[in-house]
């Protein structure tokens, strides 16, 4: 390479004109004008346009120039032409009279057209993108994405570091310790049998280094998880994880507003006001149906159970006498009519959450119902539900009647698709939430155990701790909070954390609530208990998911364009093709070998 850069493309300004600058990048566009030739040229900062005019240098042919073809310029930077200035990017003012030409890569036809106003840019499968994903990397909209998840990287370790944190790394290969999704294990080649496991977080290793005194721990960890994908999850991701020795619940959350709105600022230049809206968990579940509630939108869910009761439809009657169902409704004005198809189609929105029906009526005024199940509310029943709704003319109710999971799942995600459809969801705003009080435990109806909702090492709130120490009763233990907490982002779960447990007795008692035998948590966890014996500080923490905020303030809805080189939903890697198999040698040396699945 004998050009050497002097400037990115990106960085010319009219303050560059008539100086000798060298510019290196790929071909993006090629335009022949009678005998002129203009050239986009492209590199991570934006594009210049650089021209070749056959009475200064001879002009290279279309072939030896063709797209992504790599070259180095050398040439003199002028005004373009008044009226040919491109206002739609930064160096649209200037171009530059290239001297002297050097072809550094040429490239080889694509496997489709990089431009996305390409006719056929829609064609494209996502399947052909993953594959050629190194060529997706220069297109100016994901290069944007990672600029603004590195910038966010960046603005963070600042404000840790500025608040008196270290930044302090964990094991990779560490010990199996499940803590509700499968572990990636690691076979050991020197301990035949034995097995390392990926991370699904440093949970033990951050509280480890607070009992090691070493008072506030961050990390940009690396996080695997062996779990079914979906559009904002992969099976290996990176959150900002931290610990802080001697805190309670407020001094983690106000710190943690305050690093939200650092990044903010320096990333999108937006200004956000603190604190944070705090909502307890029964709130959120029980107005917006979900523990991670959109508050950009103002639709809210109403309870309707009561009146259920004393509605004729044979359907409500039937699921409420069996009791554990509730029926709840979500009510908007009707903006524009929704089509008879669409609300005989309605069923097919929530039968994915398990519901087995919705009824749909529309309110023209109180009163006048319009349903096919209208029949079965009477005068009064009518009167008493429209004095909960919101909305009581040119309204639309949605109500849905069976078990609570059902009921609210279905109908918080008719309120974000509704809410966004008509107008309730203002999505030029940053909205965030601190959800609290969340349930220790959780129990499972299949095997008639608690399982940690958090973690096992979560502290009780202290108001449920007596109860927590001392009742073995499963209506007891339902109801003890956590000193948990979550951060959500316009409806994303962003951050969660908690204090954790930092007394051996009420550690040993949560072993033994979830089921898990001395003998059993000396296996998963006797390093972290002896640890536990010689001193452990009061402590707490907060993990927040990278990939997550940056899909937010990128403003994209996949966490894949975040994402330098991610996974497909069934894990894998279509550019390197992994998972692969491995030759025999290779298992031989780690004492393994491959049993064939079994046949259903």
């Amino acid at each position: 390479m004998k050009l050497r850069r002097t400037h990115y493309c990106g960085a010319l300004r009219p303050a560059h004109l008539n100086q000798t600058v060298t510019l290196c990048g790929w071909v993006d566009r090629w335009r022949d004008h009678g005998g002129i030739i203009f050239i986009d040229l492209r590199d991570r900062e934006g594009i210049s346009q650089v021209v070749f005019d056959p009475s200064i240098n001879p002009i290279p042919d279309s072939a030896t120039l063709r797209q992504e073809t790599v070259i180095a310029i050398q040439g003199t930077v002028r005004k373009r032409p008044s009226g040919m200035e491109n206002k739609n990017i930064a160096t649209g003012e200037v171009e530059v009279l290239v001297t002297e030409l050097e072809v550094l890569n040429r490239a080889q036809p694509l496997p489709y057209a990089l431009h996305e106003d390409s006719p056929t840019a829609g064609e494209v499968d996502e399947s052909l993108r993953l594959t050629y994903r190194y060529l997706e990397l220069r297109k100016p909209k994901l290069q944007g994405a990672l600029r603004i998840r590195h910038e966010f990287l960046k603005s963070a370790r600042e404000f840790y570091f500025a608040n008196g944190f270290w930044e302090i790394e964990t094991p990779i290969l560490y010990k199996s310790t499940p803590e509700g999704a499968r572990d990636y294990l690691v076979p050991s080649r020197v301990h035949p049998g034995h097995f390392y496991a990926l991370p699904q977080s440093p949970q033990t290793l951050k509280q480890l280094c607070m009992i090691g005194g070493l008072d506030r721990y961050v990390q940009i960890a690396r996080c695997f998880r062996d779990e079914d994908l979906r559009a904002d999850r992969q099976p290996e991701f990176t959150q900002v994880d931290v610990e802080m020795s001697f805190v309670d619940e407020e001094d983690i959350r106000t710190l943690h507003e305050g690093l939200m709105k650092k990044t903010l600022k320096d990333v999108l230049g937006k200004e956000i006001s603190t604190p944070f809206r705090r909502m307890a968990y029964p709130d959120a579940i029980g107005k917006y149906g979900s523990d991670k509630p959109d508050m950009r939108n103002t639709l809210q869910l109403t309870e309707l159970t009561a009146e259920g009761k004393r509605s004729t439809f044979q359907v409500y009657q039937t699921a409420l006498s069996e009791g554990g169902a509730i029926l709840k409704g979500l009510c908007f004005e009707e903006k524009e009519p929704i089509s008879r198809s669409e609300l005989d189609g309605l069923m097919k929105k929530v039968a994915p959450f398990g519901a087995r029906g919705i009824t749909w009526i529309r309110i023209k005024s109180p009163g006048d119902w319009q349903s096919p199940q209208a029949k079965f509310f009477d005068d009064n029943l009518k009167k008493d539900i429209e004095a909960k709704l919101p909305y009581k003319q040119n309204a639309m109710l949605f109500i849905l009647c069976g078990k609570d999971t059902i009921v609210n799942n279905a109908l918080s995600a008719l309120r974000l698709e509704y809410g966004l459809r008509f107008g309730y969801t203002d999505t030029s705003r940053f909205e965030f939430l601190w959800v609290t009080d969340f349930p220790l435990l959780e129990f499972n109806e299949e095997d008639k155990r608690f399982y940690a909702a958090h973690h096992p090492f979560t502290r009780p709130h202290p108001e449920d701790s007596a109860t927590f120490m001392k009742s073995d009763a499963a209506p007891d233990l339902a109801k003890v909070r956590a000193c948990a907490y979550d951060l959500v982002l316009n409806g994303y779960e962003i951050g969660g954390g908690s204090l954790r447990i930092y007394d051996q007795a009420v550690q040993a008692r949560m072993f033994h609530v979830l089921g898990i035998t001395p003998e059993e948590a000396q296996h998963r966890f006797g390093f972290f208990l002896r640890a536990l014996q010689f001193g452990t500080p009061p402590h707490g923490g907060i993990a927040l998911g990278v990939d997550r905020i940056a899909m937010i303030l990128a403003g994209t809805d996949a966490i894949r364009d975040v994402i330098a080189f991610p996974k497909t939903q069934k894990a894998t890697d279509l550019m390197a093709e992994a998972p692969s198999t491995i030759d025999e040698k290779q298992l031989h040396e780690l004492s393994l070998r491959v049993i064939p699945p079994r046949k259903e």
